[in-house]
């Protein structure tokens, strides 16, 4: 793992740490060489007061070289506009200090689990109503038509064609999507989920199960 912290003194109390947990660590004090090193690592703990680079417009770097790469911040900002311009910026969580170590190593096991959970999905298509879900080509067509989506549009999309007609709950989304579960992120797939109606055309397509999730209206084939 990678991390990148310029505060000397977290640095050399964390490092120990992980050590002791069984994790292999480079530290990088700054942003300097960092997108170098992501092909060679598997999570990056990142924090956003750099003396270089701000960590969210480093993130967003991150995510432009490598979608595989786990990132979570780690960070003194706490406030919610903050947590969400972070994963938004697309780390895959938001850690704010002062944190316990056992929960830190805990979250980046989760984060790696859901990433490899991603890896291991179905490839191919499925459609329903017109609409073709494309998997390996990340596209989407009504009736043949391309239909420009989001990223996370897409992936809300893709989740709920994949519980193929069964809810998919709300919790799964957020997390898979979001990585949290916060009032702004609930909010935000409701949004996105109004936004998927409108743009493909069939509003019905998607149903709200209130509380729970959302589900298709049939079975996509």
């Amino acid at each position: 793992m990678l991390l990148v912290e310029d505060d000397d003194p977290v640095a050399e109390a964390l490092i120990p740490a992980l050590t002791r947990r069984g994790l292999s660590v480079r530290r990088l004090p700054s942003a300097a060489g960092v997108l170098d090193a992501v092909p060679e690592v598997e999570v990056i703990l990142l924090d956003l007061t750099l003396p270089d680079v701000d960590g969210v417009v480093l993130c967003r770097q991150i995510r432009e070289v490598s979608g595989d790469v786990a990132v979570i911040m780690v960070t003194a900002r706490g406030e919610v506009n903050d947590r969400i311009l972070g994963l938004g910026s697309g780390a895959d969580d938001y850690v704010v200090k002062p944190y316990n170590v056992d929960e830190l190593v805990a979250r980046m096991q989760a984060v790696r689990r859901r990433r490899t959970d991603r890896a291991a999905r179905p490839s191919g298509s499925t459609e329903l109503d017109g609409v073709r879900v494309d998997l390996d080509r990340h596209e989407v067509t009504v009736d043949g038509r391309p239909v420009a989506l989001s990223r996370k549009e897409f992936q809300v999309l893709a989740l709920i064609f994949g519980a193929r007609g069964a809810v998919c709950g709300r919790e799964l989304i957020l997390d898979e999507v979001w990585g949290h579960a916060s009032p702004a992120e609930n909010r935000s797939l409701d949004v996105h989920v109004a936004t998927l109606r409108t743009k493909l055309g069939r509003p019905e397509l998607i149903k709200t199960v209130r509380g729970v999730g959302y589900r298709l209206s049939g079975q996509p084939g």
